[in-house]
């Protein structure tokens, strides 16, 4: 897997965990947020480097995520409802590809390695639930992906 960049909304939870795990390990960020930078905790840290589409609704946010990616990653506990719903029927439509990752999988991080080498994804867009949806969504989705990213890290170059 040749990853180059991760981007997400910039939400609370699994967006905010996405970026800060590859911020920690030296791969490249972005995405696009809503107008306002704007978020449940009220404004993204200007520390995440999105850019704002021209609307403050979310849909735009993750539709634009989903289109200027090569796939989605959405990492739940198990449910997927509201934006993260919205985000699988995004790359459903656009025919983008989309692994749903439970937190509770027994190698989700084996699962992310072989489904983003099978489709080549440089562009990876991560989504899941708001920190206020699933408590300590952030941190169970910043564990898998700190140790997809060193295990990434670790592999020898092809």
């Amino acid at each position: 897997m040749r990853l180059q960049e991760i981007v997400s909304g910039g939400q609370t939870g699994v967006d905010r965990a996405a970026l800060d795990a590859a911020l920690d390990h030296g791969i490249d960020v972005g995405g696009w947020c809503p107008k306002g930078r704007r978020a449940e905790d009220e404004t993204i840290p200007e520390r995440y480097p999105l850019d704002e589409t021209p609307s403050a609704a979310y849909e735009q946010r993750t539709a634009w995520n989903v289109r200027d990616s090569d796939g989605t990653l959405i990492i739940t506990d198990g449910t997927t409802e509201g934006g993260t719903a919205l985000t699988r029927e995004e790359a459903q439509q656009r025919g983008r590809t989309v692994l749903h990752v439970q937190t509770g999988d027994p190698a989700p991080v084996d699962m992310i390695r072989a489904w983003g080498e099978k489709h080549d994804v440089r562009v990876l867009n991560v989504a899941g639930p708001r920190a206020s949806e699933v408590e300590g969504i952030y941190d169970q989705a910043y564990a898998i992906l700190d140790t997809f990213l060193s295990r990434l890290e670790a592999r020898p170059a092809a």
